[in-house]
């Protein structure tokens, strides 16, 4: 058993999907939805991939860079698709891919992504130990060494923004 004391767990099982029809009241004028309504999604299915990792209550400390490459229409089905890709001591790396889909068509179109970070917390809210994570596959692995990069590189960011 880690240092933490507490038991692995692979990275598949923190997996979480979630799907919603985008509907007149999620979008501008021209039929656009707004870029509110994507990110509360990420929001929602990276909390849940984060809370199914920890076992208990996360909490959203940053969202790194949002780009939306593709319009998402009303009437399309929006799909947001999360995992944990890194795990620190509190805090959890979550990568959340979202695809739109023509309902009529079947096509879906890859829209965006963008990477979370939670902290687990306890009861009185504090930062609270997770379970280290289990990488099985290659892609898993990647995604690790990916997460890892980036988290050097928020760490190196904050210090220059504090020392302005």
């Amino acid at each position: 058993m880690p240092e933490s004391g507490l038991t692995p767990r692979a990275a598949r099982e923190s997996h979480a999907t979630m799907t919603e029809l985008m509907m007149p009241n999620m979008a501008n004028t021209l039929g656009n939805v707004f870029d509110g309504v994507v990110l509360s999604l990420k929001d929602r299915v990276a909390a849940v991939a984060a809370i199914r990792h920890a076992r208990g209550p996360c909490v959203t400390v940053s969202v790194d860079r949002v780009d939306f490459r593709l319009p998402i229409h009303v009437g399309e089905l929006l799909t947001g698709q999360a995992s944990v890709n890194y795990v620190g001591r509190t805090s959890m790396e979550v990568g959340v891919r979202v695809e739109a889909e023509n309902i009529v068509t079947g096509e879906r179109r890859h829209t965006n992504s963008c990477y979370l970070t939670f902290v687990a917390i306890d009861k009185e809210g504090n930062p609270t130990p997770v379970a280290p994570i289990v990488l099985e596959t290659a892609e898993e692995r990647r995604r690790h060494e990916s997460a890892q990069r980036r988290r050097r590189g928020r760490e190196e960011a904050r210090r220059a923004s504090w020392n302005l």
